[in-house]
């Protein structure tokens, strides 16, 4: 595991230079990943638009920024996505916001597609959902992972399952009017309690 994680931590962007690079592929009509189509730069333009609101608009709680000061011990937040997943539109803008409270926090962004042997150390349910942070000590094992969505999401997620089956066009549509409503709230508690957690 820890071979995997030095290998994938060599081929990481920082937050900037992931939006760099979506901001690149989208003016040649492209997304990340191995497989490109109309509907996948799509999402991408979408989600781009979400990513620059969110950068600006995203408001981090006094509880959250006393906590993650609190931090004294370096550590890497190393994020698997894709451009062109929503989820990960609405969260890494927020993991972003959280890690730089505190400078012995290192975000790193790393696309799924390009570290497969990372990802499948760190399936949900046996998929490669996206995007999934895995949190690294100094020495690169595995202090805590969270991931693909906040809690209260992935809840609403499991409960549209149970009754439909699976999720479909409307249902990610609700989810999306729940991210905007919620403002990052629910990210902030889960990592609060993975930091006490870890405490």
């Amino acid at each position: 595991m820890k071979e995997i994680i030095e290998k994938s931590l060599q081929n990481t962007y920082t937050y900037q230079e992931y939006r760099n690079l979506v901001s690149k592929l989208l003016s040649e009509n492209k997304s990340t990943g191995n497989t490109q189509s109309d509907s996948l730069t799509n999402y991408s333009l979408l989600n781009d638009k979400r990513m620059k609101r969110l950068d600006k608009t995203i408001k981090i709680s006094e509880e959250t920024i006393a906590e993650f000061k609190s931090i004294n011990k370096p550590q890497t937040w190393l994020v698997i996505t894709e451009s062109w997943c929503g989820d990960a539109a609405q969260n890494l803008p927020v993991i972003n916001k959280i890690a730089e409270i505190n400078d012995a926090i290192d975000l790193k962004v790393v696309i799924r597609d390009e570290n497969e042997d990372l990802m499948g150390l760190f399936l949900t349910n046996g998929s490669k959902s996206i995007p999934k942070l895995i949190a690294i000590d100094q020495d690169n094992d595995v202090i805590n992972t969270w991931g693909p969505r906040p809690s209260t999401a992935t809840q609403m997620v499991a409960d549209y399952k149970a009754e439909h089956g699976s999720v479909d066009a409307q249902f990610k549509q609700d989810l999306q009017v729940w991210y905007n409503k919620n403002k990052g709230k629910n990210v902030q508690e889960d990592f609060i309690k993975l930091l006490k957690v870890e405490a």
